[in-house]
């Protein structure tokens, strides 16, 4: 494997991480953003929070599938 998809493998990990923090700490700047205000108007903030929950451990898993599967 490229290093390059290993840097990707492991972005996905840091900002799964980074989403769940976002989901488990409820940061105000985080959800404040253009990107998840639509979730949160759309679902309220409960409901942002649990999608961004899923979300982040969903890039985690793949990243570690990826770094599993094919290195």
């Amino acid at each position: 494997m490229d290093p390059s998809e290993y840097f990707i493998l492991i972005l996905f990990i840091a900002l799964g991480i980074f989403s769940m923090a976002a989901a488990a700490f409820n940061l105000e700047w985080y959800f404040k953003t253009g990107g998840a205000m639509i979730f949160v108007n759309k679902w309220g903030r409960k409901g942002a929070r649990i999608f961004y929950g899923i979300l982040g451990a969903a890039l985690i898993g793949c990243g570690i599938l990826g770094l599993t599967y094919w290195t």
